[in-house]
């Protein structure tokens, strides 16, 4: 999946990393059904956690936006996170017996604070674009990964995760979101921004948020 201009970009920049994170074990595991349930959804519940703080950043980003058209797109992504996305959480755990309380009191997990954080510092210190490369391995990722997982996966209990990320509404939130990071990048940066001395900075940020989507899958496979 393309989802724009820059975003191959950034994901080419990432080498190998790329794959571990789109064809990571745990992935793969939901493609074929041999993925543990009990860490699916110790999986879930972290990503729960993690979609709370994932929203706080795109509330950020609406902050760090310089026009109305960045602010839109922004604030419209945070309300597909809280309204849509989070709801696959909310019944798939509901039907296991832990309710949305639970979810939200649940204990961060060490990879999780590494990686909302490392998400709201990109923000915090830096400008738009360093915290919407550190945003795009998520949002975009998951799109390709359920893009991907609709097409090849056979018969698995994991349909319903497969089916929220390859669903028209979030490859809607995926398009929407790559144009507007190639927005973004082209009112800042012209229209040649490899040539910026900025790039290398904003490749790097993507390759590390990608490294700790990698680390995060990691938390529902058996130790």
């Amino acid at each position: 999946m393309s989802y724009g201009a820059t975003f191959p970009l950034w994901r080419a920049a990432c080498g190998d990393v790329w794959g571990d994170y789109t064809r990571h074990p745990f992935v793969e595991g939901m493609a074929d059904g041999t993925l543990p349930r009990a860490g699916f959804l110790r999986y879930l519940v972290q990503d729960y956690v993690f979609l709370v703080h994932f929203s706080r950043a795109w509330a950020l980003a609406v902050t760090k936006a310089e026009t109305l058209e960045e602010m839109r797109a922004c604030a419209a992504t945070v309300h597909a996170l809280l309204i849509e996305e989070m709801r696959l959480h909310v019944e798939t755990c509901a039907a296991e017996g832990i309710d949305e309380a639970a979810l939200f009191s649940a204990t961060e997990a060490p990879q999780n604070i590494a990686y909302t954080r490392y998400v709201l510092d990109a923000g915090h210190s830096g400008d738009f674009l360093d915290l919407l490369a550190a945003l795009a391995p998520c949002v975009l990722g998951y799109g390709e990964i359920g893009a991907r997982l609709a097409k090849e996966a056979g018969d698995t209990p994991y349909a319903d995760w497969i089916a929220t990320y390859a669903g028209e509404d979030y490859q809607r939130t995926c398009h929407e979101v790559g144009a507007l990071i190639d927005g973004a990048v082209a009112r800042r940066l012209g229209p040649d921004p490899q040539e910026s001395p900025r790039w290398p900075r904003l490749c790097a940020r993507f390759e590390m948020a990608t490294r700790l989507e990698v680390d995060f899958w990691g938390m529902g496979l058996p130790a």
